[in-house]
Protein backbone atom coordinates (compact mmCIF):
# COMPACT_ATOMS: atom_id res chain seq x y z
CA UNK A 1 0.00 0.00 0.00
CA UNK A 2 1.39 3.20 -0.87
CA UNK A 3 2.10 5.97 1.49
CA UNK A 4 0.84 9.13 1.83
CA UNK A 5 2.43 12.12 0.82
CA UNK A 6 3.68 14.74 2.58
CA UNK A 7 1.01 14.22 5.39
CA UNK A 8 1.55 13.63 9.07
CA UNK A 9 -0.97 12.03 12.26
CA UNK A 10 -0.34 14.15 15.17
CA UNK A 11 -2.05 12.42 18.20
CA UNK A 12 -1.40 14.35 22.03
CA UNK A 13 -1.70 11.81 24.58
CA UNK A 14 -2.18 11.65 28.02
CA UNK A 15 -2.62 8.50 29.95
CA UNK A 16 -2.92 7.40 33.54
CA UNK A 17 -1.61 4.32 34.75
CA UNK A 18 -4.97 2.51 35.02
CA UNK A 19 -6.27 3.96 31.53
CA UNK A 20 -7.29 1.09 29.62
CA UNK A 21 -7.94 0.54 25.95
CA UNK A 22 -4.29 0.39 25.04
CA UNK A 23 -3.91 -2.64 23.06
CA UNK A 24 -7.07 -1.70 20.75
CA UNK A 25 -5.23 1.98 20.13
CA UNK A 26 -1.33 0.73 19.43
CA UNK A 27 -2.67 -1.81 17.07
CA UNK A 28 -4.50 0.87 15.27
CA UNK A 29 -1.82 3.12 15.73
CA UNK A 30 0.72 0.61 14.33
CA UNK A 31 -1.43 -0.18 11.27
CA UNK A 32 -2.07 3.82 10.29
CA UNK A 33 1.95 4.20 10.64
CA UNK A 34 1.73 1.91 7.07
CA UNK A 35 0.09 4.52 5.87
CA UNK A 36 1.86 8.01 7.08
CA UNK A 37 4.15 9.08 9.86
CA UNK A 38 2.60 8.78 13.08
CA UNK A 39 4.02 11.17 16.03
CA UNK A 40 2.27 10.64 19.32
CA UNK A 41 2.85 13.73 21.62
CA UNK A 42 3.02 12.06 25.24
CA UNK A 43 2.36 13.68 28.40
CA UNK A 44 1.91 10.95 30.40
CA UNK A 45 4.19 10.17 33.56
CA UNK A 46 7.58 8.31 32.32
CA UNK A 47 6.56 5.01 33.35
CA UNK A 48 3.17 5.50 31.28
CA UNK A 49 5.00 6.81 28.48
CA UNK A 50 7.54 3.88 28.43
CA UNK A 51 4.72 1.59 28.40
CA UNK A 52 3.19 3.46 25.56
CA UNK A 53 6.50 3.59 23.47
CA UNK A 54 6.57 -0.90 23.98
CA UNK A 55 3.18 -0.94 23.08
CA UNK A 56 3.33 1.24 20.03
CA UNK A 57 6.27 0.02 18.19
CA UNK A 58 9.00 1.45 16.29
CA UNK A 59 7.17 2.47 13.25
CA UNK A 60 5.44 5.64 15.85
CA UNK A 61 7.57 8.00 17.07
CA UNK A 62 6.76 9.06 20.88
CA UNK A 63 7.29 12.20 21.66
CA UNK A 64 7.76 13.48 25.43
CA UNK A 65 5.63 16.41 26.19
CA UNK A 66 6.11 18.73 29.75
CA UNK A 67 3.41 18.87 32.16
CA UNK A 68 1.02 21.66 30.89
CA UNK A 69 1.72 24.92 32.49
CA UNK A 70 -1.15 26.36 34.56
CA UNK A 71 -4.16 27.56 33.00
CA UNK A 72 -3.75 26.44 29.40
CA UNK A 73 -5.64 23.49 27.71
CA UNK A 74 -3.33 20.17 27.80
CA UNK A 75 -4.62 19.10 24.88
CA UNK A 76 -3.40 21.85 22.78
CA UNK A 77 -0.38 21.73 24.54
CA UNK A 78 0.26 18.46 23.05
CA UNK A 79 -0.61 19.74 19.86
CA UNK A 80 1.52 22.43 19.71
CA UNK A 81 4.39 19.91 20.59
CA UNK A 82 3.28 17.37 18.16
CA UNK A 83 3.48 20.23 15.31
CA UNK A 84 7.04 21.28 16.30
CA UNK A 85 8.81 17.52 15.63
CA UNK A 86 7.21 17.71 12.70
CA UNK A 87 7.50 19.13 8.96
CA UNK A 88 5.01 17.94 6.92
CA UNK A 89 2.61 20.22 5.24
CA UNK A 90 -0.71 18.56 6.09
CA UNK A 91 -1.45 17.48 9.22
CA UNK A 92 -3.77 15.00 10.71
CA UNK A 93 -4.87 15.92 14.34
CA UNK A 94 -6.76 13.57 16.00
CA UNK A 95 -8.17 12.53 19.96
CA UNK A 96 -6.87 8.79 21.28
CA UNK A 97 -10.45 7.82 20.30
CA UNK A 98 -10.55 8.81 16.64
CA UNK A 99 -10.15 5.84 14.34
CA UNK A 100 -9.53 6.57 10.61
CA UNK A 101 -9.52 3.98 7.68
CA UNK A 102 -7.42 4.55 4.37
CA UNK A 103 -10.54 5.54 2.43
CA UNK A 104 -11.77 8.29 4.66
CA UNK A 105 -8.65 9.79 5.64
CA UNK A 106 -7.74 10.20 1.83
CA UNK A 107 -10.63 12.11 1.17
CA UNK A 108 -9.95 14.54 4.00
CA UNK A 109 -5.94 14.87 2.10
CA UNK A 110 -8.24 15.52 -1.15
CA UNK A 111 -10.25 17.77 0.06
CA UNK A 112 -7.74 19.70 1.58
CA UNK A 113 -6.74 21.15 -2.41
CA UNK A 114 -9.65 23.28 -1.87
CA UNK A 115 -9.41 24.12 1.73
CA UNK A 116 -7.02 24.95 4.80
CA UNK A 117 -8.86 22.89 7.55
CA UNK A 118 -11.04 19.71 6.86
CA UNK A 119 -14.02 19.21 9.33
CA UNK A 120 -14.96 15.47 9.27
CA UNK A 121 -18.01 13.71 11.18
CA UNK A 122 -17.64 11.57 14.24
CA UNK A 123 -20.05 8.59 14.99
CA UNK A 124 -19.78 6.68 17.72
CA UNK A 125 -19.15 3.01 17.56
CA UNK A 126 -20.03 1.27 19.04
CA UNK A 127 -22.97 3.23 20.54
CA UNK A 128 -24.09 2.33 23.82
CA UNK A 129 -26.97 4.12 25.53
CA UNK A 130 -25.06 7.34 27.04
CA UNK A 131 -22.86 7.42 23.36
CA UNK A 132 -26.82 7.55 21.74
CA UNK A 133 -27.41 10.55 24.57
CA UNK A 134 -24.57 12.24 22.87
CA UNK A 135 -25.32 11.92 19.74
CA UNK A 136 -28.51 13.42 19.46
CA UNK A 137 -26.00 16.68 20.84
CA UNK A 138 -24.14 16.25 17.22
CA UNK A 139 -27.06 15.94 15.22
CA UNK A 140 -28.58 19.08 16.55
CA UNK A 141 -25.00 21.10 15.80
CA UNK A 142 -25.58 19.10 12.59
CA UNK A 143 -28.55 20.88 11.65
CA UNK A 144 -27.74 24.21 13.39
CA UNK A 145 -24.44 24.31 11.28
CA UNK A 146 -21.63 21.58 11.61
CA UNK A 147 -20.32 18.95 14.37
CA UNK A 148 -16.98 19.73 16.01
CA UNK A 149 -15.17 16.62 15.62
CA UNK A 150 -12.22 15.12 18.04
CA UNK A 151 -10.41 15.31 14.49
CA UNK A 152 -9.55 17.73 11.94
CA UNK A 153 -7.23 17.33 8.83
CA UNK A 154 -5.08 21.13 8.33
CA UNK A 155 -2.42 22.62 6.73
CA UNK A 156 0.29 23.58 8.67
CA UNK A 157 0.35 27.02 6.63
CA UNK A 158 -2.94 28.07 8.27
CA UNK A 159 -2.04 27.91 11.74
CA UNK A 160 0.82 30.11 11.83
CA UNK A 161 2.51 30.27 14.91
CA UNK A 162 0.01 27.67 16.38
CA UNK A 163 -3.28 28.07 18.49
CA UNK A 164 -4.17 29.26 21.96
CA UNK A 165 -3.68 26.93 24.92
CA UNK A 166 -5.63 29.06 27.53
CA UNK A 167 -9.03 28.04 26.17
CA UNK A 168 -11.77 24.96 26.68
CA UNK A 169 -13.33 24.82 23.52
CA UNK A 170 -9.92 24.49 21.60
CA UNK A 171 -12.15 23.12 18.54
CA UNK A 172 -13.64 26.01 17.78
CA UNK A 173 -10.68 27.93 18.95
CA UNK A 174 -8.49 26.22 15.98
CA UNK A 175 -11.05 26.89 13.12
CA UNK A 176 -11.76 30.46 14.16
CA UNK A 177 -7.19 30.79 14.40
CA UNK A 178 -7.53 29.50 10.42
CA UNK A 179 -10.58 31.96 9.64
CA UNK A 180 -8.82 34.91 10.99
CA UNK A 181 -5.80 34.01 8.95
CA UNK A 182 -7.76 34.20 6.10
CA UNK A 183 -8.35 29.90 5.63
CA UNK A 184 -11.00 28.25 4.34
CA UNK A 185 -12.76 25.61 6.60
CA UNK A 186 -14.65 22.62 4.78
CA UNK A 187 -17.13 21.49 7.23
CA UNK A 188 -17.42 18.02 6.07
CA UNK A 189 -20.61 16.52 7.07
CA UNK A 190 -20.64 13.66 4.92
CA UNK A 191 -17.06 12.39 6.00
CA UNK A 192 -17.92 9.81 8.58
CA UNK A 193 -14.68 9.10 10.93
CA UNK A 194 -15.88 6.31 13.91
CA UNK A 195 -14.67 7.21 17.21
CA UNK A 196 -15.16 5.40 20.52
CA UNK A 197 -17.18 6.45 23.25
CA UNK A 198 -16.04 7.45 26.31
CA UNK A 199 -17.08 5.27 29.45
CA UNK A 200 -20.24 6.65 31.68
CA UNK A 201 -17.76 8.65 34.21
CA UNK A 202 -16.25 10.48 31.56
CA UNK A 203 -19.64 11.24 29.74
CA UNK A 204 -21.15 12.49 32.97
CA UNK A 205 -18.18 14.65 33.45
CA UNK A 206 -18.39 15.62 30.26
CA UNK A 207 -21.81 16.95 30.46
CA UNK A 208 -21.02 20.36 31.57
CA UNK A 209 -17.27 21.17 30.15
CA UNK A 210 -19.33 20.74 26.86
CA UNK A 211 -22.35 23.48 27.97
CA UNK A 212 -19.38 25.75 28.80
CA UNK A 213 -18.57 25.92 25.15
CA UNK A 214 -21.53 27.85 24.16
CA UNK A 215 -20.03 30.88 26.17
CA UNK A 216 -18.11 31.20 22.83
CA UNK A 217 -21.40 31.33 20.96
CA UNK A 218 -23.79 34.14 22.76
CA UNK A 219 -26.87 33.63 20.49
CA UNK A 220 -26.80 29.64 21.49
CA UNK A 221 -25.92 30.82 25.08
CA UNK A 222 -29.12 32.69 25.08
CA UNK A 223 -31.25 29.97 23.40
CA UNK A 224 -29.93 27.48 26.36
CA UNK A 225 -30.17 29.69 29.02
CA UNK A 226 -34.10 30.23 28.15
CA UNK A 227 -35.02 26.56 27.88
CA UNK A 228 -34.59 26.11 31.96
CA UNK A 229 -37.26 29.12 32.67
CA UNK A 230 -39.59 27.89 29.57
CA UNK A 231 -39.39 23.85 30.38
CA UNK A 232 -40.00 25.00 34.39
CA UNK A 233 -42.73 27.46 33.54
CA UNK A 234 -44.57 24.85 31.42
CA UNK A 235 -44.45 22.21 33.63
CA UNK A 236 -45.85 24.42 36.37
CA UNK A 237 -48.74 25.39 34.15
CA UNK A 238 -49.91 22.12 33.08
CA UNK A 239 -49.45 20.90 36.29
CA UNK A 240 -51.79 23.42 38.08
CA UNK A 241 -54.52 26.29 37.05
CA UNK A 242 -57.69 25.99 34.67
CA UNK A 243 -57.96 23.58 31.80
CA UNK A 244 -56.52 26.13 29.27
CA UNK A 245 -53.66 27.24 31.32
CA UNK A 246 -52.69 23.57 31.65
CA UNK A 247 -53.83 22.91 27.48
CA UNK A 248 -50.59 25.90 27.38
CA UNK A 249 -48.41 24.47 29.56
CA UNK A 250 -48.45 21.15 28.14
CA UNK A 251 -48.04 22.33 24.14
CA UNK A 252 -44.97 24.60 25.59
CA UNK A 253 -43.22 21.08 26.91
CA UNK A 254 -44.61 19.21 23.78
CA UNK A 255 -43.33 21.97 21.57
CA UNK A 256 -40.14 22.14 23.02
CA UNK A 257 -39.35 18.50 23.64
CA UNK A 258 -40.46 17.87 20.24
CA UNK A 259 -38.78 20.43 18.27
CA UNK A 260 -35.82 18.61 19.23
CA UNK A 261 -36.79 15.72 18.00
CA UNK A 262 -37.54 17.19 14.54
CA UNK A 263 -34.27 19.44 14.80
CA UNK A 264 -32.31 16.37 15.08
CA UNK A 265 -33.96 14.47 12.88
CA UNK A 266 -33.02 17.62 10.30
CA UNK A 267 -29.11 17.20 11.28
CA UNK A 268 -29.16 13.24 10.56
CA UNK A 269 -30.95 13.75 7.24
CA UNK A 270 -28.44 16.78 6.45
CA UNK A 271 -25.28 15.67 3.68
CA UNK A 272 -25.76 11.95 3.63
CA UNK A 273 -26.11 11.58 7.83
CA UNK A 274 -29.23 9.28 7.30
CA UNK A 275 -26.79 6.52 6.07
CA UNK A 276 -24.88 7.04 9.21
CA UNK A 277 -27.06 7.34 12.26
CA UNK A 278 -29.43 5.12 12.98
CA UNK A 279 -32.96 6.59 12.83
CA UNK A 280 -33.72 6.37 16.59
CA UNK A 281 -31.06 8.51 17.11
CA UNK A 282 -33.12 11.75 16.96
CA UNK A 283 -35.33 10.66 19.86
CA UNK A 284 -32.61 11.16 22.68
CA UNK A 285 -32.78 14.71 21.93
CA UNK A 286 -35.53 15.63 24.30
CA UNK A 287 -33.11 14.06 27.06
CA UNK A 288 -29.84 16.36 26.16
CA UNK A 289 -32.51 19.43 26.06
CA UNK A 290 -32.65 18.59 29.16
CA UNK A 291 -29.52 17.94 30.34
CA UNK A 292 -28.64 21.19 28.59
CA UNK A 293 -31.11 23.29 30.42
CA UNK A 294 -29.85 22.98 33.53
CA UNK A 295 -25.96 22.53 32.64
CA UNK A 296 -25.66 25.56 30.80
CA UNK A 297 -26.65 27.73 34.32
CA UNK A 298 -24.18 25.66 35.62
CA UNK A 299 -21.38 26.48 33.49
CA UNK A 300 -22.47 29.96 33.86
CA UNK A 301 -21.56 29.66 37.48
CA UNK A 302 -18.50 28.40 36.88
CA UNK A 303 -17.82 31.16 34.59
CA UNK A 304 -18.59 33.49 37.35
CA UNK A 305 -16.64 31.55 39.87
CA UNK A 306 -13.55 32.00 37.58
CA UNK A 307 -13.58 29.36 34.81
CA UNK A 308 -14.58 25.59 34.42
CA UNK A 309 -12.25 23.18 36.12
CA UNK A 310 -9.96 21.56 34.25
CA UNK A 311 -7.25 18.65 35.25
CA UNK A 312 -6.64 20.31 38.41
CA UNK A 313 -6.69 24.09 37.15
CA UNK A 314 -9.30 26.61 35.62
CA UNK A 315 -10.10 27.69 32.28
CA UNK A 316 -12.33 30.93 32.11
CA UNK A 317 -12.11 31.20 28.47
CA UNK A 318 -13.89 29.39 25.75
CA UNK A 319 -13.23 30.23 22.87
CA UNK A 320 -11.69 33.79 21.68
CA UNK A 321 -13.60 35.97 18.84
CA UNK A 322 -12.62 35.72 15.51
CA UNK A 323 -12.03 39.44 15.52
CA UNK A 324 -9.79 39.53 18.01
CA UNK A 325 -7.63 36.55 16.63
CA UNK A 326 -8.03 38.42 13.11
CA UNK A 327 -6.48 41.36 14.65
CA UNK A 328 -4.00 39.69 16.62
CA UNK A 329 -3.10 37.66 13.48
CA UNK A 330 -2.85 41.00 11.30
CA UNK A 331 0.01 41.87 14.56
CA UNK A 332 -2.42 44.80 15.21
CA UNK A 333 -2.50 43.59 18.41
CA UNK A 334 -0.94 40.99 21.31
CA UNK A 335 -1.80 37.95 20.55
CA UNK A 336 -4.75 36.58 23.06
CA UNK A 337 -3.91 34.15 25.96
CA UNK A 338 -7.48 34.32 28.02
CA UNK A 339 -9.37 36.40 28.25
CA UNK A 340 -13.00 37.35 26.71
CA UNK A 341 -15.14 34.68 24.92
CA UNK A 342 -16.94 35.55 21.29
Amino acid sequence: MARVPDAVYVLPLRRGPSTGGLDELAAYLRGLADVLPVVVADASEPDVRRHDVAAFGPGVRVVEVAAAPAGTNGKVVGVLAGLAATTQARVVLADDDVRWDRATLDAALAALAAADLVVPQNVFDPAPWHARWDTARSLVNRALAHDYAGTVVVRRAALGAGYDAHVLFENLELERTVRARGGVVACRRDLVVPRRPPDVGRFVEQRVRQAYDSLAQPPRLVAELALAPLLVAGAVAAVGGRDAVRRRGLALLGGLLVGAVALAEAGRRRDGGAAAFPRSAPLWAPAWVLERAACAWVALAWRAAGGMPYAGRRLRCAAHRTAALRRAALGTTARPTGGRDA
